[in-house]
């Protein structure tokens, strides 16, 4: 039974969930692009790859590791003593915090800006808090709006030193030595051990039902960590590395990702391929656009290819064409867009005809994943992704599987920790609508949850390709190994962070961790620093605007004339 004191108000809990459902559908098309901006512009997936991928780890991390409770004034941002005795007012003020939040993610999201979702919600609140004269947190504390903006230079800054390390590391272990191909066979299962061990710590202790690092205990820390990467070795050589000398040193286009459980059999020559992979590459150039264009490595001047004329002794692992080709422009594909692909078929088509509501189906469903958001018909962009080097295709083959499997965490991590941001302003006026008063700690339901986790997927499903576009090769020329050390980067800043309670976005994580690795190529001409100023000015924007939509609402909504 609803108590009556909130039972009128049913009207403003319709609203607030209507809200929900685009604040969170905004979520995923924004914020879920980032960790996997760098595997699609890498062209380690392809869209339709990330839409399935980025479905499964967002509704995981949001259902799985979601934080069962909820709190609705996010951070102690506004002080809930101005509402205790009105629930209704309450439910409003969440209620347009919620659109307010919703209206600037999509506004946000149409203009290609990667914004942080924790600070979209942050503002809300404040628009709402000066709306309904409630205290705000000014001061230097945890969550307080000051560290928020703080953030904005600490965070890229922490992240953009820890990828540059960490692609510095493998540019001289690996990438730029002679024989880089064997260098790399060599060194790949430690880097993916590596790679395991922190992502596997990353989950364990920035999930938001663990416990503190100092509650959780060093020594399991450490016991995690060892254990996964010893254990990620033997993986490592058992299976792993039989499939990548028989992919790229025997260069057997037949075998496929699917290929890699045949584990040591792959080393036999009469091993049997289930499902051969068809055609005649086995390994794909990482640095061509989808017009078939290749920028990266066209100033590296007088580094090209081995000479032709070497020693008559053959080694068979630095045989590929694709070693160190010199890149050369192809004659420009065609690019088939989703308009093209689905709706142009059956244009002539009459309603009447099934065959043109299959068009529209398809097209309404597959326009978010079908969209080139590799190529940018920009001579500034060509000039930038020309300065930066290009690697061996087989090397940066081999950093494939470390770059998806950092992705994978990163997107679980944002299900479980940016959930709340949707749904803790809805579930505070849920509560208090069902309880009859101000609820500001609220149960957060399990199907709550999973509605959130699946409204996550679908706003990057159908949405997520223009903040894909902004964050890939938009920023700089990306490739496997600098989409590795980004994401990789970006995770290790956001654990740190949250260990050391210091208020940190994923968004501007990965931007600092993408303008790091760029800056490993020594020439500022390789980064795009006009994207970084448009990023930029849509960090400082997100606080004001986000607060006026909703603080304006809330302000007009309890001014309004009423019987």
């Amino acid at each position: 039974m609803i108590p009556a004191i909130t039972a009128k108000y049913d009207w403003i809990l319709a609203l607030t969930s209507i809200a929900f459902v685009f604040s969170a559908f905004g979520n995923g098309a924004n914020d879920v692009a980032n960790s996997y901006a760098t595997s699609v512009a890498a062209r380690t997936l392809e869209m339709w790859h990330v839409g399935i991928l980025a479905t499964i780890t967002e509704f995981v991390g949001a259902v799985a590791l979601g934080s069962r409770v909820t709190s609705t004034i996010k951070s102690g941002i506004i002080s809930p003593d101005k509402f205790m005795g009105n629930p209704g007012t309450f439910m409003l003020a969440m209620g347009c915090a919620e659109v307010g939040s919703a209206a600037w993610l999509m506004w946000a999201t149409h203009v290609g800006w990667p914004v942080s979702t924790t600070q979209t919600v942050v503002g809300a609140l404040v628009g709402v808090g000066f709306a309904t004269q409630a205290d705000i947190a000014w001061g230097w504390k945890d969550g307080s709006v000051s560290q928020i903006a703080a953030s904005w230079g600490i965070a890229p800054a922490v992240a953009c030193a820890f990828s540059a390390l960490i692609f510095g590391i493998l540019k001289y272990t690996v990438l730029e030595r002679k024989d880089s191909f064997k260098w790399a066979m060599r060194l790949i299962p430690v880097y993916l051990s590596m790679t395991g061990a922190i992502l596997a710590l990353f989950i364990v202790v920035e999930a938001p039902t663990a416990p503190s690092l100092e509650e959780f205990g060093a020594g399991k820390a450490v016991g995690i960590i060892l254990g996964v990467f010893f254990g990620c070795l033997l993986l490592s050589y058992l299976f792993f590395i039989p499939y990548f000398h028989r992919r790229l040193v025997k260069q057997d286009a037949r075998i496929k990702f699917y290929h890699i459980p045949l584990g040591p059999w792959l080393l036999r020559d009469d091993c049997p391929i289930y499902f051969p992979g068809k055609g005649d590459k086995f390994v794909i150039n990482y640095y061509e656009d989808a017009y078939g264009e290749v920028r990266a490595g066209q100033k590296d001047g007088e580094k090209a290819a081995e000479p032709k004329d070497a020693p008559n002794t053959v080694d068979v692992e630095r045989s590929a064409e694709s070693a160190m080709a010199t890149p050369q422009i192809q004659p420009k594909k065609r690019i088939i867009g989703p308009h093209e692909r689905f709706l142009q078929p059956v244009e002539n088509l009459s309603w009447m005809n099934p065959a043109k509501y299959w068009g529209w189906t398809k097209f309404i469903l597959l326009q978010g994943v079908t969209r080139d958001v590799i190529t940018h018909d920009s001579e500034h962009l060509r000039a930038i992704h020309a300065r930066a080097h290009r690697y061996d295709d087989r090397v940066e083959h081999l950093w494939t599987y470390c770059q998806v499997v950092s992705a994978m965490m990163m997107s679980i991590a944002h299900g479980s920790n940016d959930v709340a941001n949707a749904v803790g302003p809805w579930a505070g006026s849920y509560a208090t609508y069902l309880s009859g008063e101000v609820n500001i700690k609220s149960e957060t339901p399990v199907w709550f949850l999973v509605i959130a986790g699946l409204l996550l997927g679908a706003g990057f499903w159908f949405y997520g390709y223009n903040i894909m576009r902004a964050m890939g090769n938009k920023i700089t020329q990306m490739s496997p190994t600098r989409g590795f050390a980004t994401e990789l980067g970006a995770a290790i800043t956001v654990l740190l962070a949250s260990r050391l309670g210091l208020p940190v976005s994923t968004t501007q994580c990965l931007t600092g961790a993408a303008t790091g690795v760029a800056l490993m190529n020594y020439d500022l001409g390789a980064m795009n620093w006009r994207q970084l100023g448009f990023i930029f000015l849509g960090w400082v924007l997100t606080l004001p605007c986000a607060g006026l939509v909703a603080g304006l609402m809330c302000l007009m909504a309890l001014n309004t004339p009423h019987f």
